[in-house]
Formats: structure tokens, sequence, C-alpha cells
């Protein structure tokens, strides 16, 4: 099965409209306002088949909603510390959640099990002094010790480069629950603005 792809951090219409031709399976969009990706516009219709993902860092549920509700939003991405039970929350208002986490060599996978049955994606992103966006690729050999069925996406410092790498990734047994990956600041000409010819790079060598 290919692997999916989400391209994050959207900010330009023009440029979604160029990135949405390229056909990645989930285009991500930033509600926090001390991202330098921070998500104002409105977004272009594109295909469908692109699931709209909103990310949003410690917000109000109510927040959330209105988001999802103006913006016509597929998925929520909760990327700050949100808890079991404010993610089941969500999942009660019928929206379906992808709870990030901040990952480095001492990162307690044992601590996922009360997020299991309240979320449809864990995301695995890099440890860092941003909430996201940071450009560094953790220790993906850590992996190795999640040990719930749940998939997720890989996040944190993916781009071109590390094409490679990622392939070699997908030969480890700890791989098999790698839903897609996540891809975003190594993409960018600035921030929110992503490389049409790098992305496309990306999107070919997984979608083939």
């Amino acid at each position: 099965m290919a692997t999916k792809i989400k391209i994050c951090g959207m900010k330009f219409p023009e440029n979604i409209d160029e990135i949405a031709s390229l056909e990645p399976d989930f285009m991500g969009f930033i509600f926090y306002q001390k991202s330098p990706r921070y998500f104002q516009n409105e977004i272009p219709i594109m295909n469908k088949s692109i699931q709209k993902v909103g990310v949003f860092v410690n917000a109000s549920l109510d927040e959330i909603l209105e988001k999802v509700s103006q913006y016509e939003l597929d998925f929520v991405q909760l990327h700050g510390d949100e808890s079991p039970e404010f993610c089941d929350l969500a999942q009660q208002k019928k929206l379906k959640v992808i709870k990030a986490f901040s990952v480095d060599n001492k990162f307690n996978f044992n601590n996922l099990s009360k997020y299991y049955n309240c979320c449809h994606y864990f995301l695995f992103d890099t440890k860092g002094f941003n909430y996201g966006g940071n450009g560094i690729v953790f220790d993906w050999s850590v992996l190795e010790h999640y040990n719930l069925d749940k998939p997720y996406f890989l996040s944190g410092g993916i781009g071109t480069e590390n094409i490679e790498d990622i392939q070699t990734f997908f030969t480890k047994a700890y791989s098999k629950n790698c839903f897609a990956i996540d891809c975003n600041s190594k993409l960018e000409i600035a921030p929110g603005l992503k490389s049409t010819e790098k992305t496309k790079q990306l999107i070919n060598a997984f979608k083939q």
C-alpha cells in the first residue's frame, strides 16, 4: 500500500492550489497564533480526496469547533498538551482526532495507552523548542518501543533529503503501523510557502 502523505503548515491560497494539484492525501492548516504558519486565509476549493487537517495547540473546544465549521475540516490535530479527556470530548463532538506527541530518546510510549480510545491516529513529531515545525528528525529507532496497533503519522524534519532514509525506515519491523508521513518546514521556501518542486519530488517517491 502506498504511503499516505500530509503536507502541513499551508498558508497562501495560490500555493495551496499548486500543492493540491500534486494530490497529497492530507493538507494541514495551523490555527495557532504563535506559529509563523498561522492560517487566516480562505482555503481554495480542492479535490475532495485531499483531507483537510486543522492543527491546534491547547485551544478551547469551542474554538476548534468554530474552525471545523468555518473551513469544513476533516480532521483536527491536537498538537499541545491536550488530555485524554479533552480528546475524548472532541470525539464526542464527532471530530476525527489526530493526537500529536513530541518524541525524543527518553519518550515513554507507555503513556500512550490512555489516549488509545480517544483518537483516530497518533502523530510522532520531534521534541524541540516549538510545538512543531522544528525541522529536526528524531531517532526513528525509538519506535521499537511503540507496542500499540494504533496507526500513526511520522513527522519531524522530513524532506526530500530524507527520501532514502524513509524508504529504509519502511523496511524495519517498527514501521508497520506508520500510516503516513507528515512534511512541513523542510519543503519550504519561507514559512508556510512550500516548494512545488520539492513537494512533487517527495510525493512521487512515495506514490510509486
